[in-house]
């Protein structure tokens, strides 16, 4: 005996299940913010949803007739309500909230009934959100000023309008660089910076060294290497954990760079260098964690939050400067493997540790059909170990710390690991 319930009696169940969470988390938010009960009571919204629920399906077929008169008659008993409301109610936080929830309750029977679960869950998971972590959500707001709201914007732009725009044809002279390549890499690597200055700005702004370490590494370990350098030369409380912060900076640049290449479809160049760069972050984790103890040690406590300056890493102008970099770093690496072999492949490589590496690596995996797959692991490898060397040498210089010569050290060994490893798999 099948003892299955209806297909069609689950789902009506679901609607008024989820009509009375809302309903719930209304009054739950009205007290909170002691209001009175108003419109949007518990019951109210039950029987919102279990009405939209009922009209989307006697109408059986477009134009939904019944469903949008019912959705009217909600709407203009909405109007009145608000029209009537006391001043009070308004005032305690949000007068058209009630009402907006009650237009989601109006709309779960349809989406129960015609959409995937994953969408009915976003939007009982965005409602709840909105009704439950308003404090959190005001102290985003006051936080949040005008300038990164236009900046956000521009990311929006860069991502969502002109990536679907990119011709995918190939660039004069580089038949395996296709303009949507190039605008790929630019929003990966944009969004991915865009985050570690968020995560650094807004979630952990008071974050003490070695957390600015981490952070700062996830946008660029170069540049967090040279403030930590910098600010430790000034306050003794930062130089006491800038080294292990500089060490974990690096960390933070394999981590990033294999993100990267994942996150852009190069699955056997993130293979290849799994092995390596776990190596290299292991030793960086172990460095890194005697230097911290190192540092312990000190009279001082690291209680001074290095600051990683104002200016946003994502912007239009940076987004066309790594798209131009990008591309031009793809031609000169054509050219240098035309005329000077893998030899100055490898001389480019670590060259150009000496400047911004994201372009030249991604460029070298975007390009990989007119490179092997094992010189552009080599390559990559050299690159980031004169990276590393680069930052040895502004530790050194900028800090004038002698607590900073073991870090400096490590960077600078952490090149000779990579070319041993170029070596070795030759």
């Amino acid at each position: 005996m099948d003892a299955a319930l209806p297909p069609l009696l689950l789902q009506f169940a679901t609607t008024v299940v989820l009509s009375f969470v809302l309903g719930l988390e209304l009054h739950s938010y009205r007290r909170s913010q002691d209001a009175g009960v108003g419109f949007g009571t518990t019951r109210t919204l039950t029987l919102v949803g279990a009405a939209g629920f009922v009209l989307w399906l006697l109408d059986g077929a477009l134009p939904r007739g019944l469903y949008l008169a019912g959705l009217a008659a909600l709407a203009l008993w909405l109007a009145v309500d608000q029209w009537q409301g006391k001043p009070p109610s308004r005032d305690a936080g949000g007068a058209l909230l009630p009402a907006l929830i009650a237009l989601v309750a109006y709309a779960l029977g349809p989406l129960v009934l015609i959409e995937p679960d994953w969408l009915v869950a976003a939007v009982m998971v965005v409602a709840i959100l909105m009704l439950g972590e308003m404090p959190l959500i005001r102290r985003l707001s006051d936080a949040f000023p005008s300038t990164e709201g236009v900046t956000l914007a521009k990311f929006l732009i860069i991502a969502g309008l002109v990536l679907p725009l990119m011709p995918d044809s190939a660039l004069p002279g580089l038949p395996t660089l296709t303009y949507q390549k190039v605008w790929l890499a630019v929003v990966a690597i944009s969004g991915l910076s865009y985050l570690g200055y968020v995560a650094h700005r807004y979630v952990w702004p008071k974050a003490g060294t070695l957390a600015t370490g981490l952070i700062g590494g996830l946008y660029s370990s170069t540049a967090a290497s040279v403030v930590l350098a910098r600010q430790a030369r000034a306050d003794a409380d930062i130089a006491a954990q800038a080294p292990a912060a500089v060490v974990l900076a690096t960390l933070m640049m394999y981590l990033r760079l294999l993100v990267l290449i994942g996150v852009l479809g190069h699955a056997s160049a993130a293979q290849a260098l799994a092995l390596p760069f776990a190596l290299l972050v292991l030793g960086s984790a172990l460095v890194a964690a005697w230097l911290w103890r190192r540092g312990s040690r000190t009279p001082t406590a690291p209680a001074v939050t290095p600051r990683l300056g104002p200016r946003n890493p994502l912007d239009l102008p940076i987004a066309l400067l790594f798209a131009t970099l990008f591309v031009a770093f793809a031609a000169i690496t054509r050219f240098v493997l035309a005329h000077y072999g893998a030899g100055g492949l490898k001389t480019l490589s670590f060259l150009v540790g000496f400047t911004d590496i994201d372009p030249f690596i991604l460029s070298l995996l975007a390009d990989h059909g007119a490179i092997s797959p094992t010189l552009v692991i080599d390559a990559i490898l050299i690159a980031s170990g004169s990276n590393n060397l680069l930052k040895a040498v502004y530790a050194l210089a900028l800090s004038r710390q002698r607590a900073m010569v073991p870090a400096a050290i490590w960077l600078t060994f952490t090149l000779l690991l990579s070319l041993g490893w170029v070596a070795w798999i030759a």
